[in-house]
Formats: C-alpha cells, structure tokens, sequence
C-alpha cells in the first residue's frame, strides 16, 4: 500500500479501511461492500473493522439487517489519522503544487472515487479559478511522477462553475482549498 502506513500498521486490510474511511470520513460503508471493493473475504474485513470499532477509530451503527462503519470523527487522533491517510494519498503535494503555481485558484474539489475513500489510482479533481492552462499538464505530469497515481483535472471559471456545481454535487465530492479563507480541508 503505502510506506507511511506500512511501517506503523501491520494490516494491510487494516491500511486499506482507514484510507477509505478517513479520506472522506462522511462516507459510510458496510461490511460486504468493502469486502467486494478490496477482494478479501468477509471473515478478514470483519475482523479488522471490530479492531477499529473498538479501539474507537469507528463509528458503526446497524442499518436493517447491515452494519454501517465511518470514520469515528470525534477521537482524539482523528485529524491526525485522515492527515496521515491524505499524505499517504499525495493529496498534500497535490494541493501545495496546485496552489503555488496555477494562477488565481478560488477552490479545489476532490470528485468521485477518492471523495468516497476509494484509492484507484486515478484522482479526479476540479479547479475553479483563472488557472494557468499552459503549466497544468506540466504539473500534473511531475505530480503524477511524485505520488505514483494519474490525475484527471476539470478547470472551470467562475462562471462555469456555477453552471455545473448543481450538477456535480450529486457525486461524491470533497472540498480540497478554498481561497477566500485560504484553508486546505
């Protein structure tokens, strides 16, 4: 998976769970379908998330006949848990790249698979702003190179973005920046 994780957790399995939870930790999964998502059988999985649970890293509640899991956003290692799986990710080399050098960013959004924790292996990111399109292929290129995933981006203006953000909010989506106050999410 990731060297970050690797020397501090064991599990892979483990690893897995918590990237997915902790990157958008709003997202809820359920047992069979993180089974199916990483190939493992529900035996493991289920081991793994009872860890978690206990140890207070996760929140589960039962859905009918289902267990939801998410990211328990109240423990008191939380930030530095979904920190530590966003570096794990490069989104904070992502994110200082973008920022230094693509002209006037006003907000940045994770959409897709890793807005719902998914690691595929393709980020898809939208940046709104007037954003240097002559650096952006340059920069995705060295970034790409840096966190080993490929990087799909949608600039928009303001405009633009106001067109679509109806549309593009009933996907999973995650704001990244936001220049107004400056902040990284």
């Amino acid at each position: 998976m990731t060297s970050l994780f690797s020397g501090l957790i064991t599990s892979k399995m483990r690893v897995k769970i918590l990237m997915r939870l902790f990157l958008n930790p709003e997202r809820q999964a359920y047992l069979r379908e993180l089974s199916d998502e990483f190939n493992a059988s529900p035996s493991q999985v289920r081991e793994e998330l009872r860890q978690l649970d206990d140890a207070g890293f996760l929140k589960s509640h039962k859905n009918g006949r289902q267990i939801l899991y998410q990211a328990n956003q109240e423990h008191s290692l939380f930030k530095e848990l979904q920190s530590m799986v966003q570096k794990a990710l490069g989104m904070n080399r992502i994110l200082d790249s973008i920022i230094q050098r693509l002209g006037n960013l006003e907000e940045a959004y994770l959409i897709d698979d890793y807005a719902e924790g998914k690691d595929t292996g393709i980020i898809d990111l939208i940046l709104v702003g007037n954003i240097d399109q002559n650096n952006l292929p340059d920069l995705v290129r060295k970034t790409e190179s840096y966190i080993d995933r490929k990087i799909r981006t949608l600039s928009l203006n303001s405009e633009e973005w106001k067109k679509l953000q109806k549309n593009l909010m009933n996907r999973p989506i995650i704001k990244l920046w936001e220049e107004k106050a400056n902040t990284k999410y």
